[in-house]
């Protein structure tokens, strides 16, 4: 069940807006029970997952690419408000009439027609199950002692695709709501400092999951290779490092 069939980097090719030459997302496929599911890093937090004909879009961000040349969304998740994850220039191109998106409440406020799903909730779109989960700091605060991220407003996501659970943890620390997720088979944690995790805070996060195959995402300039070496006796565990600073 956990097993990656097939790797393939770099097949999709788009201009970005900002860029001056086309730019290449790498992109991985896993086969599951019910077809291929194909990821494509976008970059930062941003993801887009392919699956039975259905477009996922995580976090879409106008910076990292031109949503005028990237599949409209079936579904889109807002892990929360931060600029960098709730875009409307981002989201306005790839949203159609039928698109469903699902955000934490205070995102949700901000985007007309969409969902709200606050942590713990539950729902199924399109045959997806989504679930929301915590995301939040503990350690890391603001100057006036307030955390980055505080308990209770955002969400991370589990999406199951058929057999395989994905859990994309938005930006969060490792918290102990981490203990309690089960049989995860991907995971994306975000190690971007001083937001999110330490390359320490990440590793205990994966031991807590024991995804099969865990990205480091939204990292920014932290050295995820040291997540790796923290990781390296863990055999079950695949650390895989994409371009998502």
């Amino acid at each position: 069940m956990k097993g990656l069939i097939l790797l393939s980097p770099v097949l999709l090719l788009l201009a970005a807006s900002a860029a001056p030459a086309a730019e290449a997302f790498e992109t991985d496929t896993f086969a599951t029970s019910e077809g291929d599911l194909v990821i494509t890093f976008i970059g930062h937090g941003t993801l887009m997952f392919t699956f039975g004909g259905k477009v996922v879009h995580v976090d879409p961000y106008s910076s990292l690419a031109d949503y005028q040349r990237l599949p409209d969304a079936d579904v889109i998740l807002i892990t929360h408000e931060h600029r960098d994850h709730l875009d409307p220039k981002a989201l306005d191109p790839i949203r159609k009439k039928s698109t469903v998106i699902l955000a934490n409440p205070a995102s949700a406020a901000r985007i007309e027609g969409a969902r709200s799903l606050e942590n713990g909730q539950k729902t199924e779109v399109l045959g997806l199950k989504v679930e929301a989960v915590p995301a939040y700091n503990v350690v890391h605060k603001r100057d006036g002692g307030e955390p980055f991220h505080p308990r209770g407003r955002d969400n991370g996501y589990i999406v199951t695709f058929a057999d395989k659970r994905v859990y994309i943890a938005g930006d969060t620390e490792n918290i102990m709501e981490m203990k309690g997720l089960d049989a995860i088979d991907i995971a994306f944690i975000p190690a971007n400092l001083p937001y999110t995790m330490t390359p320490e805070m990440a590793a205990d996060a994966a031991m807590m999951i024991r995804p099969a195959f865990l990205y480091p995402y939204h990292y920014g300039e932290t050295d995820v290779g040291r997540i790796a070496e923290l990781l390296a006796k863990e055999t079950d565990i695949q650390v895989r490092v994409r371009r998502m600073k």
